[in-house]
């Protein structure tokens, strides 16, 4: 997995006014959390911080006052119509310490294409060494037929990565497609009896 150094300033002001000065000057409000210790408040450049997201499950060496912190974004804040970050929970981790994640899970394989594929759920939680994250996990549909589905145990996981999730979480399914054709209504043709009766009333009512 991926490891970027990025260096951090500790916050001195707080409030909804200080993070928007700070946002204003290219940083992005963020806390440092975990292992019993107090909560570190700081500002990270949103530009490094932004490229580094890009990957999922990224770990952040954070240097903060010539310390490093080793840490996982947590909870990622952003503004929901312009996606620009806004603030990022980091929780402290230590090299050979063992984690909970959620890994994204992408399929691999040709499935029937008789079915429409759905994806239930797009990752799966797994517990792994905390430098060692994957970041993603492969689930072969490789025979998966129409109506078929398949589950967080059916995802094979690399050595020393441990599943959490309910192994019968069902991560795809393929859907059958429906056959049944909608009839649109059509208005019934008269009959020729009741065809030739129509002018024929309409004539009797002009001469009466």
């Amino acid at each position: 997995m991926a490891e970027i150094k990025i260096s951090g300033v500790t916050r001195t002001e707080f409030g909804k006014g200080a993070s928007r000065r700070a946002r204003r000057d290219g940083l992005v409000p963020a806390v440092i959390y975990g292992h019993g210790e107090k909560p570190k408040h700081i500002t990270l450049p949103a530009r490094e911080l932004g490229v580094a997201l890009k990957q999922s499950n990224v770990l952040l060496e954070i240097n903060i006052d010539g310390k490093d912190e080793l840490t996982l974004p947590k909870a990622i804040v952003r503004d929901p119509l312009k996606q620009i970050l806004e603030h990022i929970d980091l929780v402290t981790v230590r090299r050979g310490e063992r984690v909970v994640v959620s890994v994204p899970v992408h399929p691999t394989g040709e499935h029937d294409r008789d079915g429409i594929l759905e994806h239930v759920h797009n990752t799966i939680e797994v517990e792994a060494e905390a430098t060692a994250i994957p970041s993603s996990l492969a689930l072969d549909l490789t025979g998966l037929a129409a109506g078929q589905s398949l589950y967080a145990e059916n995802v094979v996981l690399p050595a020393g990565i441990k599943l959490i999730s309910d192994p019968r979480t069902i991560v795809v399914h393929l859907s059958e497609r429906s056959t049944a054709v909608e009839e649109t209504p059509v208005a019934a043709a008269p009959a020729e009896g009741d065809a030739a009766a129509a002018p024929a009333a309409d004539a009797e009512k002009k001469d009466a």
